[in-house]
């Protein structure tokens, strides 16, 4: 009742921000991206005055454009609220999902917690001697001969895989400026850190990825004391969703979903 009375002092409250998932663009259930998320951000900033925003993290990763732009977000309010962001990782926050986590001013782990894997991957398959026993004749016609580069159904160029190095190495030294921006010189002088080698728990304290091993319910009452509220900001389910429509689009994004945390071994 205290926190409606203007004369009273409320309680501390720490907006929390469940952040869950593999980062990409598009609208499936799960999917974490800045249309996605933006929005419940925003409200955990401008809702309540927090003493601090705490985000919940477990994610394998994914694009970097979208963990980008969600972490530019986090820290453009934390800036303009002058809000502290404290990270809490759950399974993992690897490739992406650690581009999350460094959005936050400290970073905390579980003793089994995955955290690190900054580097870039692309992956697909060659299938062009499977449509050649086949019988298949592959018919594309571009106004640019670059257009199809890296086409599947046709045997791999050198060239191409040079271009898609070289714009890797772009993506790749933008993760690392973040990090050593957010992370500074808490990071130790390892030369793995950088690899896409990932670390478990004190490990990744030890490295530098993160501060400490730490409960986001325990800690934050540590920072701010006993009588500290939670406000909890995460994703609804539309009606579709929760009535299982999209059952073919639900089921491939579950597989490449799957995909990615196996990367973790998860």
């Amino acid at each position: 009742m205290k926190r409606f009375i203007p004369f009273l002092k409320s309680d501390p409250l720490v907006a929390v921000i469940r952040l869950s998932g593999p980062i990409a663009s598009g609208a499936r259930a799960g999917l974490l991206n800045d249309q996605a998320v933006a929005p419940l951000i925003e409200k955990a900033f401008r809702r309540g005055k927090p003493k601090a925003v705490a985000l919940l993290i477990n994610s394998p990763g994914g694009s970097p454009a979208q963990s980008s732009l969600i972490a530019a977000r986090i820290r453009r309010l934390a800036d303009e609220k002058q809000v502290p962001v404290h990270a809490f990782v759950e399974d993992v926050a690897a490739s992406g999902g650690y581009w999350l986590a460094c959005a936050a001013d400290q970073i905390w782990l579980d003793q089994t917690s995955i955290a690190g894997s900054i580097g870039v991957i692309s992956a697909g398959f060659g299938l062009h001697d499977l449509i050649a026993r086949h019988g298949i004749e592959r018919r594309v016609h571009t106004s640019g001969k670059d257009k199809s580069m890296l086409d599947p159904f046709r045997p791999e160029r050198a060239e191409d895989v040079a271009r898609l190095t070289a714009i890797q190495e772009q993506v790749h030294q933008s993760f690392i400026d973040h990090v050593k921006t957010r992370r500074g010189s808490r990071l130790a002088e390892n030369d793995d850190l950088f690899t896409g080698e990932f670390w478990v728990g004190r490990k990744a304290v030890e490295v530098g990825l993160a501060d400490g091993i730490g409960h986001l319910v325990p800690k934050m009452k540590e920072h701010f004391g006993d009588k500290t509220r939670f406000a909890v900001y995460g994703p609804k389910r539309g009606l579709f969703q929760r009535l299982g429509a999209s059952v073919v689009a639900e089921t491939i994004g579950q597989i490449e979903d799957r995909a990615l945390w196996a990367r973790m071994g998860l």
